[in-house]
Formats: structure tokens, sequence, C-alpha cells
């Protein structure tokens, strides 16, 4: 029997999330969604604190500076003032400079790096409340994990980020939701940001800087498009779905899935599908980092003599190539997305957080001899996209060969970080660069988040 047709779709996409987006409120919200949220928020202005200790933020700051001189606008973590799309920049690099923030597993994307300084910078600007900003925020969220969601693991093996590409769209609807756009409005703020959605990998080859600013860069893209959607601008409706739509230009002829980013709107919410980071380092390692600890034990006094780490080709290009950087990282950027570095380190040193990217570990002799004995092979048994799975075999001398796998990440939504684990984790981030009152001010603030309390009382709370 010859199969009917579905009808042609009367609504496009861009348009049920702007239909969506507009008619939502904090109340349609569920509870536990709104108290994860607060807490994924916790994690990110920990993180932002965190990075001020690094190199990166003042960079930033000096190249906005140029452009847009001071503002109204607080930053995260800084006593700097900047305009609100440069506010939006800068928060969206301290959030994500250090690659600690969270995840959306199947989305592959850092879902609060770009949907929390768009909303923030709107609201701020806006003279909104925490309420108008926490809906935004999850917004933004929702969207941009659909979106990446859409792209079925994709964006990275064509060389894409998908946190600067679906980053994009969330921060659009985010910053479109505060600043009052009807779902017409909202609608063309998708379309017009598709034409600013890129961030490309080819920092992996040498370790440029480049992906510390993709969230920030689609924070204000987003507020930008909303900006120019709310002025009267059109853009194009079927931008997710189109001839040369999104997945049509940044993934054709790949396996895609488009209407993921209307699926469930409302009734579904990604935001509790987020991973929250235990490790310091890209998330496609966190299964090895963990493996690597559980066998550790077991080594007892014997030598290593070989690793073998079976990973999915996909993220195992993020994580293995170039194979210079990896098996000898350069700086704390390589090693981050160094599968043999952390699965060495954690084994030499008995864990791995920040210290383990400092420059006294980075020449650690012992764990970049023991790098050298690892070998990575592809993994028929992969979960990934769903999970970031990771494997690893490793022989002694005394003939033992040892084994574990980690089917599924730990931070995944099947084992997820507790609200408590963010609240200690964000005290150990904050507290690297933060007395334990500024801590407390700061966890104050965000976990009230949701009252009328204004957003710029809250910027101000968490300035450093």
């Amino acid at each position: 029997m010859t199969a009917i047709p579905a009808p042609p779709r009367t609504t496009s996409l861009a348009a049920a999330v702007g239909e969506f987006a507009a008619r939502a409120t904090l109340d349609d919200i569920p509870a536990d969604v709104q108290e994860r949220g607060r807490h994924l928020v916790l994690d990110a202005v920990g993180l932002a604190f965190a990075s001020t200790a690094y190199g990166f933020p003042d960079v930033a700051l000096r190249a906005l500076s140029a452009f847009g001189g001071a503002g109204e606008q607080p930053v995260l973590g800084l006593p700097a003032r900047l305009p609100a799309r440069d506010a939006a920049v800068l928060n969206g690099v301290l959030i994500h400079g250090m690659d600690f923030d969270d995840t959306h597993i199947p989305a592959v994307t850092h879902v609060s790096a770009a949907a929390l300084p768009a909303a923030l910078a709107a609201a701020v600007a806006a003279g909104a409340d925490t309420r108008a900003f926490l809906l935004a925020y999850v917004l933004g969220v929702e969207v941009s994990a659909r979106v990446g969601i859409g792209g079925a693991g994709g964006f990275h093996d064509v060389g894409f980020h998908p946190t600067a590409v679906a980053g994009a769209f969330g921060a659009a609807v985010a910053a479109g939701k505060v600043t009052g756009l009807d779902a017409v409005g909202l609608t063309a703020a998708q379309g017009v940001v598709g034409s600013m959605s890129a961030g490309l990998l080819e920092f992996l080859a040498d370790g440029a800087w480049t992906k510390r600013l993709h969230p920030g860069w689609a924070a204000m893209s987003g507020l930008t498009a909303a900006g120019f959607a709310g002025a009267g601008w059109s853009g194009p409706s079927a931008v997710y779905e189109g001839r040369f739509g999104l997945y049509n230009s940044h993934l054709a002829g790949r396996d895609t899935r488009p209407d993921a980013v209307g699926e469930g709107l409302g009734e579904t919410w990604e935001l509790l599908r987020t991973a929250v980071k235990p490790y310091p380092v890209c998330h496609f390692v966190h299964a090895f980092a963990d493996a690597a600890l559980l066998l550790r034990p077991e080594i007892g006094a014997a030598t290593i003599t070989a690793i073998r780490c079976a990973i999915h080709p996909v993220p195992g290009k993020v994580v293995c190539e170039p194979a210079e950087a990896k098996w000898a990282p350069r700086d704390e950027y390589d090693a981050k997305f160094s599968l043999p570095y952390v699965v060495a380190t954690t084994l030499v040193r008995g864990g791995f957080g920040l210290d383990e990217l400092s420059e006294a570990a980075l020449a650690d002799r012992a764990a970049l001899d023991l790098a050298q004995k690892v070998r990575v092979i592809d993994d028929p048994d992969s979960a990934f996209p769903a999970a970031y799975s990771g494997a690893i075999e490793i022989e002694l001398d005394d003939g033992r060969v040892l084994r574990h796998r980690e089917q599924v990440n730990r931070g995944h939504d099947q084992r997820p970080l507790t609200n408590d684990d963010i609240v200690a984790k964000f005290r150990e981030t904050i507290g690297t660069v933060a007395p334990p009152s500024v801590a407390d001010r700061v966890q104050h603030a965000v976990l009230a988040l949701g009252d009328d309390t204004p957003a710029a009382d809250f910027a101000e709370a968490c300035r450093g």
C-alpha cells in the first residue's frame, strides 16, 4: 500500500516557538523546573566569578570597552559596567570560559551560557523584575536545547559549535520575551538570528580562544535580532526547516530532526535534562575520568603498560584530534579537550579539578609519559549523542587487564547532580576568588529568583 504523504505544515517551526513563548508565563513553568533553573543559574554565576582569576576576561573587557566604552549594566563577578550587548558578550565569556558550565546532553549544547546573559541583559535594560528574567531564561534554555537536538549530533561532525548555533536562537527568544515581543515578533527574531548563527571548531587545531567567545556572541546576536524584530524587521519564517534554513544549510545531506524544535513545548521541559559538569573539562571525557578513578585502586603496585579508550568517532574528533595537541597539550585549553591527558592525569593524581589544569600539572612528567600509552579506538556501543559514553581498558605488567565502561556520564539526567551538589560546586568555584560573604550574597540572590525584585538589583548582587 502506498503511504499517504502527510499534509504540509501550516505553521512554521519558528512560529510555533513564537506562539508558545508569547503566551507563556512563569506560572506555566512547573515548580521543579523553576527550582532547577535557579540552581543552573547558580552554577553559571559561580563559574563567572571563578573565571575572573584567568587572563581571558581582561582581554575581552579591553576589546569590548574599545567599541562601546562604559555602560550601565553590571558584569558578573567583575566591577565593570558595559552597554547591554557588551555585558551579554562578557557574561557569556565568563560563564563558558573555563568550559565547566552546564550542557544539554542530547543537544550537545551549553544552554545557560547564552540564554542567561541574553535574558539578564534584556531584563535589566527593560526594567523588568526577576519573574520576567527567570521566565526568559527558562524559555531560552528550552529553545536552545531543542534546536541542538534537531541537529542529531551532527553539528560537531561538520565543525560547528552547537552552543554558538543553537544558543543564538534561544537568546533571541529570551531577549524578545523580556522586551515584550508578540508571537509575530518572536518568530521574526528567530528568523533574523538565523543569519547570525555560527561558530567554528577550528580552535581545536591551535588552542585559540574563539570557543570562549561563542556563547557571549550568541547572546549578543539574540539581543540584536530581538531589537530588529521589535523595530519591525522581518525574518524568514522557515528559518529552521526551509530550503536554505538552519538544518539544510549547516547540515546538508545529513540526518536531522527539525521537528524537534517544536516538540513538547510546554509539556516536556528540556531544562531538566541539562547536565551540570562535575569536571572542568569537555563533557565528552567525563565518563573516562570517572572510569579511570574507579579502576585506579585496582592497579596497586603494578605498572601500567597500555591504556585503550573507546569513544564514538564524533566526540572523538573533538578530544583526540589533532594528535599532537592531545597527547602533549600546549596549554590548559588543549588539556580540557584532551582525552589522553585527562585519563592519564586522573590516574596519576587521583582526581581531576581546576588544579589539574595548572602549569605545574601540565608539566607533570609522570602524567605526560602515561598519556603516551593511551590508544583510542571507536566505540560501537556508545550511546552518543543521547549520552557521552566512555570505556577504558588498562593493561598491567603483572598480566592483568582492568576494564570499566561508563555508558551514561555522571551529571546526565539519568544520573543527575543534585541541587545540593550544585550548591557545593558553586561554593567551591566562587570560593576560588571571593570570600564567603560574597558567596552568601550571590547564593541568596540567585535562589530567590522569580519574585518582583528588579533584575537590575539581582545583577548588582552578582557583580564583583
